[in-house]
């Protein structure tokens, strides 16, 4: 790597979903230059783009909210973080979302929404919102648009910061890794950016914020993006920073189950959908009291095992107008050549990560001048099971805070470490099949259901991996050997944390193994190679 070329930046943020878009508007709001650095060249390749369901917010109860919360986490969620996310959710959904960026939220017959507000002070502009109802809510908070809220909400959001003076963003550029010395970040790596910048080199920042997204990427069927390779984890775990509740790994119940798989929003369930198994029987009233509406962790697991007993599960949208109220499902249904009248076939993918970076309640990490946002935080917001639509409400919020406090930091150029390109390029391929084997071992072991012996298992082998691929890093770089670093860092990270952590919400512990467990841990890395 030359170090002949470098930026500096008073806050520098890595990623361009909600959580760094928020960010870097309230950082630039303070008066600081901003540069987000981002993997996607568009909205698409973002997490925040891929969010159905809606952004959750305060209405008439506050507590009713917090409750809401505390309990999908099987109580384990932060009561602290959890009132900062609820007192703050008003205000900024209000400034952000509805004067700055003036999102389409949904709109519901003002008389009917009146009477049901019941002269109750309704936020994010009145009561004329049609407030959609998910899974473990008590009641409907959720602004949408209709099931697509996220491309709503990230392409105006990205649009105003590329007119905004104070911002800048690089996009198709990778964060490879972070420049720190005596306990301080002062940057990061990158590759990208500058269109006369044919190596990696360095970008300086009096603070820098992580806002990666997740990890889906590590898992065969994920809502996530490809891009979603658990980056700013494993560069924050690298420089020694803590991460907490890696463990906890959602599960969303109702993936569609086809070729070229996406997300049947919880919002179909909360407007009258059941869910239906092979015999054509409704289950979910069997396994949890809220029936469909349960916690996303219970209906998951239910889904699961009605498609190993019955062959499959169908949400069954007949209650309800499906292509009236969500025109944009009907639509991918129609794409994929699935006739939703008949049910939509569906199955549990990986979703969301509960855990990550730990943060205080202004996204600062242990690490002085680095913080961290969005999925790839943890707040303790969610604990061991996130309510539905509080991601992009949690990003929000934090992202607010990060950027305010990151703004009163000048950037100090210090010794950039030397990333070596010494060696012949990796054999094509090689980074896709390492991703391959990386994904069957979690798939495997590491996924829905778990037992100690495959989290063992899976350990040993993960750790193998992570050997091979370090050994090509410390010679080589590329954009792709360096996210399947980040991957198998990531994946180590779960698994470790899973064989210890306590069994609750959506990190189920099996006493039994599967009967595909007995083997071992040389011959379970050599099927995940095959």
């Amino acid at each position: 790597m030359t170090g002949e070329i470098s930026t500096e930046t008073d806050v520098l943020v890595v990623g361009s979903g909600v959580a760094g878009c928020a960010t870097a508007l309230s950082a630039a709001r303070e008066g600081a230059e901003v540069l987000v650095v981002t993997k996607a060249s568009r909205p698409e390749q973002t997490t925040s783009h891929w969010a159905q369901g809606g952004v959750a917010t305060t209405r008439s109860d506050p507590d009713a909210f917090e409750r809401d919360i505390l309990d999908a986490s099987a109580g384990t969620a932060d009561p602290e973080a959890v009132e900062v996310l609820v007192e703050e959710a008003r205000h900024a959904v209000e400034d952000v979302l509805v004067e700055t960026l003036d999102v389409p939220f949904d709109r519901a017959d003002v008389a009917e929404e009146a009477d049901e507000a019941d002269g109750a002070d309704a936020s994010a502009g009145g009561p004329d919102f049609d407030y959609g109802r998910e899974a473990a809510h008590s009641e409907s908070r959720i602004l949408h648009v209709d099931a697509s809220t996220g491309k709503h909400v990230l392409g105006p959001f990205l649009n105003y910061l590329d007119d905004h003076e104070r911002v800048t963003i690089w996009e198709d550029t990778a964060a490879l890794d972070l420049i720190t010395r005596e306990g301080r970040v002062h940057g990061a790596i990158v590759d990208g950016g500058r269109d006369d910048a044919t190596d990696p080199e360095p970008v300086f920042a009096g603070a820098t914020v992580l806002a990666t997204g997740g990890i889906g990427a590590l898992y065969g069927t994920s809502t996530n993006p490809e891009t979603a390779t658990g980056d700013g984890i494993a560069m924050a775990a690298l420089a020694g920073v803590t991460v907490e509740d890696m463990a906890y790994v959602q599960f969303h119940p109702t993936a569609y189950s086809g070729e070229d798989p996406f997300l049947v929003s919880e919002a179909v369930r909360g407007e009258g959908a059941v869910l239906r198994n092979g015999e054509g029987e409704r289950f979910m009233p069997d396994y949890h009291e809220d029936a469909e509406l349960a916690p996303r962790d219970v209906v998951a697991r239910a889904v699961a095992d009605e498609r190993e007993a019955t062959g499959e599960v169908r949400l069954d949208v007949s209650p309800l107008d499906f292509a009236e109220a969500f025109p944009d499902l009907a639509a991918k249904c129609e794409e994929r050549g699935v006739d939703w009248r008949e049910g939509i076939p569906v199955e549990p993918s990986e979703h969301f990560l509960c855990g990550g970076i730990a943060v205080d309640d202004r996204s600062r990490t242990d690490l002085d001048r680095l913080f961290a946002v969005g999925e790839c935080a943890r707040t303790g917001v969610h604990g061991a099971n996130r309510l539905a639509s509080t991601s992009l409400l949690e990003g929000l919020v934090w992202g607010l805070r990060a950027g305010e406090t990151a703004a009163g930091f000048s950037p100090e150029r210090v010794e950039a470490p030397d990333l070596r390109d010494s060696d012949p390029d990796l054999p094509a391929g090689f980074a896709r099949e390492k991703f391959a084997r990386l994904r069957r071992v979690m798939d495997e072991y590491v996924g829905l259901r778990r037992t100690p012996e495959g989290l063992r298992r899976a350990t040993a082998v993960l750790r193998r991996l992570k050997g091979e691929v370090d050994a090509y890093t410390r010679t080589r770089t590329s954009r792709s050997l360096y996210e399947l670093r980040n991957a198998s860092v990531v994946a180590l990270l779960v698994a470790r944390e899973a064989t210890e952590a306590e069994p609750v919400g959506c990190h189920a512990l099996a006493d039994e193994a599967p009967e595909t467990d007995d083997a071992d841990p040389e011959e379970v890395d050599a099927r995940a190679t095959d």
